[in-house]
């Protein structure tokens, strides 16, 4: 059997179909609300640790960077001693004091040139134990908040077996419905739904008044809402408005009852009763 035309549908049918569809979304937002902030918060944690992750990357490769500096500035130090060797032997061949004077600044600088490099040794070791200090609370936070985070995962994961079947079927009904309804109507329902605070694209008429906003219906558009001739939408808030019968809505007639009418009582004037009774 071929399947109906949405555009074949009439408009009392489309918005039953739009109304039960609205009805199968809020059940699955229900679904979802009971999983409360945890999808949100196992998020933030993952985030969170990425980032630890990252800085832990960071913090090691500034460790890499000070150790290279080191060897590099202990490979200086060795050489300046050489040198230091090598002109402290010149002194013993030189022939006059230009020379001397010379091979004492050269021993001089690379003397000056180790101190330096010790200085940058000490100083870079510093740096060293700080930033290993900085990696081990790192890597103390990165391992409580797996720790949190497990909790989390298996606490939504527990909502989510037991919301999982319930779920996938609405999801399916959700789409028999939409197939019912005319793709320009269903695209507008949908962008309502998304702006609305409480996710209702469409509601029922209640108290002569729109269910969404509650602000009040003129007595001729709720009369077109109820002959479902065309989609009426409420003026203030947007929504798509419907009528409680064709919505499935039982009201309570109670208060739309009218109040019984007061019994009207005549006041006798003073004139009446001092008329004389006959006899």
């Amino acid at each position: 059997m071929a399947k109906k035309d949405p555009n074949d549908f009439t408009v009392e049918e489309r918005l039953k179909a739009l109304y039960q569809l609205q009805t199968t979304l809020s059940a699955i937002d229900e679904k979802k609300a009971l999983r409360g902030e945890l999808p949100l918060e196992v998020q933030d944690l993952e985030d969170e640790i990425v980032g630890l992750n990252t800085r832990v990357e960071k913090i090691e490769s500034e460790i890499d960077e000070f150790r290279q500096a080191i060897a590099q500035k202990k490979a200086d130090i060795e050489e300046a001693k050489a040198s230091i060797e090598r002109y402290n032997r010149q002194l013993e061949d030189i022939q006059n004091n230009r020379q001397y004077d010379t091979l004492n600044k050269e021993i001089e600088f690379q003397s000056l040139e180790v101190e330096l490099c010790n200085k940058k040794i000490r100083e870079a070791n510093i740096r060293i134990e700080e930033r290993q200090a900085d990696l081990q609370n790192a890597r103390e936070l990165i391992e409580e908040r797996e720790q949190v985070l497990e909790e989390k995962r298996n606490e939504l994961d527990e909502i989510m077996d037991e919301t999982r079947t319930a779920e996938e079927e609405l999801k399916e009904k959700a789409k028999t419905l939409e197939l019912k309804i005319e793709p320009r109507l269903l695209a507008s329902f949908k962008r309502i739904r998304k702006n609305a605070r409480n996710g209702l694209g469409i509601v029922y008429v209640q108290r002569d008044a729109c269910g969404g906003c509650f602000n009040k219906i003129p007595p001729q558009r709720q009369l077109d809402i109820k002959m479902h001739k065309k989609v009426i939408v409420c003026e203030y808030c947007g929504r798509i408005l419907v009528d409680p019968e064709l919505a499935g809505v039982k009201l309570d007639k109670t208060g739309a009852e009218e109040k019984p009418k007061r019994r009207r009582t005549t006041r006798r004037t003073k004139k009446a009763e001092e008329a004389p009774k006959e006899d």
